[in-house]
């Protein structure tokens, strides 16, 4: 028999164990792949966390992902998979986001779309919730991201001792409003999509850890991941160009949270480690 608590009840408090969760923003092209799992093991040894959430928006040549890359992930001690925008760019990726329970696209895409936006992993009887959400402004999202965080909420809230929240969206105060919508409800609620990591790392009244924008695990040489020459043409020309990955200063970004109560954080720490060699 389970007995099902939420965080206000003193019981549960006491029966859920601190955990410390790594997520490590959007993964771009080969580069970003290999400065992961250059850096994963030492960052394991340094921090010992208890679970490991990717953004894998960009993997595949910068736009998109593909079963082979997932599985690579996977096999170097990824948790889950969060994605984005680009979820649906390689078409071999559709059935395995149907059948890959822990990579996730954004759940508020429309349900007839492959794959699905949540999923729970255990570890050492530690049930963490990770939910995937698009934002709408400016973004190509099907159903409105507030709503449908609600919706999971209800569907996960006794299923769970800690709810992740990848808000990958373009548009900041999007992001700082659902920040402040689901602080007190959530665990973290993390922003990507844009690749800049940004400074406002912080615990939220309400006990949620929030940060606007993680950052990406790729070469901080070019723009945003783009081979700079490129960006800055098609900026200047205002016509086509084939954008190709950067491969100059490869970098990891990302956070680390710390949660000794159920849905509640305790501390969130940005992580900016240079892939090996980079000084």
């Amino acid at each position: 028999m389970v007995i099902r608590l939420t965080w206000k009840d003193e019981r549960r408090s006491a029966m859920v164990r601190a955990v410390k969760i790594l997520f490590v923003g959007d993964v771009v092209g080969g580069i970003g792949k290999r400065t992961l799992f250059s850096l994963l093991p030492a960052l394991r040894e340094r921090h010992c966390p208890d679970f490991v959430v990717v953004n894998g928006e960009n993997a595949a040549g910068g736009i998109g992902i593909t079963p082979k890359i997932a599985v690579e992930m996977f096999a170097a001690g990824v948790d889950v998979i969060t994605l984005g925008n680009h979820t649906y760019r390689h078409r071999e990726i559709y059935p395995y986001l149907d059948e890959e329970p822990r990579i996730l696209r954004p759940a508020n895409f429309l349900r007839s779309q492959p794959g699905h936006g949540w999923c729970v992993v255990d570890r050492g009887g530690v049930r963490l919730g990770v939910v995937s959400l698009s934002g709408n402004l400016f973004m190509n999202a099907s159903r409105p991201a507030f709503s449908e965080a609600d919706a999971v909420l209800h569907a996960l809230r006794e299923k769970v001792d800690h709810l992740l929240v990848d808000m990958h969206a373009e548009a900041t105060s999007e992001k700082v409003g659902i920040g402040w919508y689901l602080d007190g409800r959530v665990t973290a609620v993390l922003g990507t999509h844009t690749h800049v990591p940004t400074a406002d790392a912080r615990i939220l009244p309400g006990g949620t850890a929030y940060v606007t924008d993680v950052g990406m695990t790729g070469p901080r040489g070019g723009v945003i991941g783009v081979k700079r020459e490129q960006a800055i043409e098609a900026m200047l020309t205002r016509m086509p160009v084939r954008f190709e990955t950067s491969t100059e200063d490869p970098w990891l970004n990302g956070v680390l949270i710390t949660a000794a109560e159920p849905m509640r954080a305790h501390a969130i720490e940005l992580l900016l480690e240079p892939a090996p060699g980079v000084h």
